[in-house]
């Protein structure tokens, strides 16, 4: 991407921010599956953006509140808006463990294209979490 003055413009360390109904709730969710919170505001009382990261992939949950009040947006809420995938090396289990949880099932383990084993799981906002395990044993 160049500018004006032909300058060019560099990005670095994306990150993808789900909109939540519940930060904190949603926190907590991605903290029981490995991930390390690295930022929140604010530090005290009820967070309207929550930063995670696990094995070097960052998400982020912003408030829907915040999102319509602080920027201008107006985030959809409803519906399976965007997935996170997280690889393992054993879907079944991790499938059976999150459902005997309580973490709602959408799909069971599968194959798919000869090499994958997929599950689905929900987030506590709606969001499909993908389980997704590479046959040939690499994660």
């Amino acid at each position: 991407m160049a500018t004006s003055d032909d300058h060019t413009v560099t990005f670095a360390a994306p990150e993808v921010i789900l909109f939540s109904g519940d930060v904190e709730r949603a926190a907590e969710f991605y903290q029981r599956l490995g991930f390390v919170e690295t930022f929140r505001v604010p530090q005290e009382g009820t967070p309207i953006h929550v930063d995670l990261q696990l094995d070097g992939y960052k998400i982020g949950f912003a408030s829907v509140d915040s999102a319509r009040q602080d920027h201008g947006l107006d985030p959809a809420t409803l519906g399976q808006r965007a997935t996170v995938t997280l690889w393992t090396q054993d879907t079944a289990r991790a499938y059976q463990a999150l459902t005997a949880r309580g973490v709602p099932g959408l799909a069971a383990p599968s194959v798919w294209l000869d090499r994958l084993l997929i599950a689905w799981v929900q987030d506590p906002d709606g969001h499909p979490v993908q389980l997704a395990q590479r046959l040939d044993g690499d994660t």
